[in-house]
């Protein structure tokens, strides 16, 4: 999918290190920059933490998002060039990102709603480890996982603290989570399963008091969960737009064949 050069009304975002600062100013300077709300694509200055914070803000929008690399990590970004911006744009190709809904419980009766766009974890709050009961679609598959925490990722997300967990990589477009563990201790053998999309993931946390658990949607976090429930987020999505050498679904197989 590439964006007719008459429909490129760009909106410039910037994460706010002194190196994406300059390029915005950069950017600015060379190409027209449009409020958000009159915006047909933005254009990402940052890392992958920017990106993941703007596909959050920008989510109501509706419109596709390109990110340039100013920071450590970049996975989800393209190369930085100020030349050449609409000819890129044109160009671009498109991968749709279905995020995760996470809803908490916590142990004092509060409830929050959020998305994830690369995975949900549930981590140890304390020096003990967590006993969670773990059930799909309403089914206990795992009574009692003790661990130090787990997750539920996206396929783009799971080149990240998925893949660092050792869990799966798993194919743009392969309509499948990752269901994963970290640091397991018991069941011992217990490495984690790949879920079907549609899948209905719910985490109890057991004794909550003695062994309180965090549950984090990308930067989202809630303490002190007593219950967390993950699923498809329905009719929401966000395009990224990618040069064609540097497309998302390339980059995911190719982390498969790095040493």
């Amino acid at each position: 999918m590439g964006l007719r050069v008459t429909d490129q009304r760009i909106a410039f975002v910037a994460s706010n290190t002194e190196e994406a600062q300059a390029a915005l100013l950069e950017m600015r300077r060379r190409y027209e920059d449009v409020p958000l709300a009159q915006a047909s694509v933005i254009v990402a200055l940052g890392g992958d933490g920017f990106m993941l914070r703007a596909l959050h803000r920008n989510l109501e929008f509706g419109v596709p998002v390109y990110g340039m690399k100013l920071g450590a990590v970049g996975f989800l970004m393209n190369q930085y060039q100020p030349e050449n911006l609409l000819a890129r744009l044109e160009n671009a190709q498109a991968a749709i990102l279905r995020p995760l809904l996470m809803r908490t419980l916590t142990e004092a009766g509060t409830s929050m709603s959020s998305l994830a766009f690369n995975e949900v974890s549930l981590l140890r709050q304390t020096k003990q480890a967590a006993h969670i009961r773990v059930s799909l679609n309403g089914i206990v598959k795992l009574p009692e996982l003790v661990c130090d925490g787990i997750l539920v990722s996206t396929p783009a997300g799971s080149t990240a603290y998925n893949l660092s967990a050792h869990g799966p990589i798993l194919p743009l477009d392969s309509n499948v989570l990752a269901l994963t563990p970290i640091s397991p201790f018991r069941p011992r053998r217990w490495r984690g399963a790949i879920l079907r999309a549609e899948t209905v993931v719910k985490f109890e946390v057991l004794d909550p008091y003695k062994r309180p658990v965090s549950a984090t949607a990308d930067s989202s976090e809630a303490r002190d969960v007593v219950e967390i429930t993950v699923r498809a987020a329905v009719d929401q999505n966000v395009t990224l737009l990618f040069d064609p050498e540097h497309n998302l679904e390339d980059r995911i197989l190719n982390e498969q064949f790095e040493l």
